[in-house]
């Protein structure tokens, strides 16, 4: 079996030049966030006050039975509302009374935006305002904007947790904060990796219930568990709140240099450090350099979708051995990736942005072995010869932290052994 080591620290390339384009691009709605985020906060609800095609989006993209009784729904704009001929702000209100005389369980409400009430200028932010301040304090009501107008659909819950932080309460503590929804065994493996390390003082935003205790003040530090939360960064540095720059833990470096960034924060001893670590790093190690075998010394290429695509670059070119053809992400945020981007080979080619056009031609003329991209581009790429990753299963699927760093290598080394496969029996 070969084992995969990886490089030294390159001069990186944080000041590299990166192309940037505005152009015809393709994105899927933020609305998808909630998929992840209702599942993640147990007694929350959203209320997209959108039109029946986001009603059929979230049901697809759920996979919710017709007799189930999810945590979401969808107040749908008819055509008087979209003509101006209804008091859509009243029938909103309405229908939200109806839903919490229902569903008693809801603690907390998220009026969720949608490209046509953002059309119609609808003003979810005063209703929002209105029903929390006569549903308080059992039921907190927020809003924020899903819409797949400008965005890419992990903004959907950079600007759900961005609208969380004014709320939360203020603190004076010493505390960590870790930001991100991640799958609950994710974050409590996280959260005993960091407990170990004797640092217990942790809140996570968002937390599984409205009525956990998170609080925000100038002594709260926090570690992003995903880099697609530039808004939430920013709302946190406005209540006082300092970030703690570090790789993401994607694998085992990215995970480590995480994992350090925060316990040299606290004090935490290098060999207390290495005692946590050490066996959880090895697993990951041996669980990584198995899809290895099958990455090692091949290509990719990213179109932009997820805003994951820098922290990914690094882990597939320094821990699996591949090359990195063009790294595209629909935002270059360096106060967040910042550290991922000093990790990732000089001379690595960078895109901001989109002209899909122009970067399916790049993509056609360096032929990847292996192209991250979206739904709507994979099919027609796989017809044409090239493999492919759904960018957006990297979302849904827990890759974070040691335990999950073989699953994660494995997420890209299957397009590939499944077209050599292919291969196989067209030779046969």
């Amino acid at each position: 079996m070969t084992r995969h080591t990886p490089p030294p620290p390159a001069a990186g390339c944080r000041n590299a030049p990166v192309l940037k384009q505005r152009g015809q691009h393709e994105v899927f709605c933020g609305l998808t966030g909630i998929i992840w985020l209702h599942r993640k906060m147990q007694d929350a609800f959203f209320l997209v006050v959108g039109s029946r095609t986001c009603a059929h989006l979230l049901q697809s993209a759920a996979g919710v039975m017709i007799f189930a009784e999810p945590r979401f729904g969808t107040a749908i704009l008819e055509e008087t509302d979209l003509a101006g001929l209804a008091d859509a702000q009243e029938e909103l209100e309405a229908q939200v009374e109806r839903l919490l005389e229902r569903r008693g369980d809801i603690r907390q409400l998220f009026l969720v935006g949608s490209c046509p009430s953002e059309v119609i200028k609808l003003d979810l932010a005063r209703a929002a305002e209105r029903l929390s301040a006569r549903h308080a304090p059992r039921v907190r009501v927020l809003n924020y904007s899903g819409s797949g107008i400008e965005t890419t659909f992990t903004e959907g819950e950079d600007a759900c947790l961005a609208a969380m932080v004014p709320a939360l309460p203020a603190t004076d503590r010493r505390q960590l904060m870790l930001v991100g929804a991640l799958p609950d065994v994710v974050e409590d493996q996280a959260l005993d990796l960091l407990a170990q390390m004797g640092i217990t003082d942790v809140t996570v935003l968002p937390a599984r219930h409205a009525d956990s205790d998170v609080a925000v003040g100038p002594n709260t530090v926090f570690a992003l568990t995903q880099p697609f939360l530039g808004g939430t960064h920013a709302a946190l540095e406005r209540r006082g709140a300092r970030h703690i720059p570090a790789p993401f833990p994607f694998g085992e470096e990215g995970t480590t240099a995480w994992l350090r960034a925060v316990a040299r924060e606290f004090g935490v001893d290098p060999a207390r450090f290495d005692a946590v670590t050490d066996a959880p790093r090895a697993r990951a190690r041996h669980a990584v350099a198995k899809a290895t075998e099958t990455l090692n010394g091949k290509s990719v290429f990213f179109f932009p979708d997820s805003q994951l695509e820098v922290p990914l670059a690094r882990f597939l070119t320094r821990e699996c051995g591949m090359e990195a053809l063009e790294v595209g992400t629909p935002y270059l945020h360096k106060g967040v990736v910042g550290a991922e981007l000093d990790l990732l080979a000089e001379g690595t080619a960078l895109s901001e942005g989109q002209d899909v056009d122009l970067q399916l031609d790049r993509c056609r003329a360096a032929r990847p072995d292996l192209t991250v991209c979206g739904l709507g581009l994979a099919n027609p790429l796989e017809a044409e010869g090239l493999t492919t990753k759904w960018a957006i299963e990297l979302v849904f699927t827990p890759v974070h932290f040691y335990e999950q760093a073989g699953d994660l290598a494995g997420l890209f080394s299957r397009p590939l052994r499944r077209r050599a496969a292919l291969k196989l029996e067209a030779a046969e």
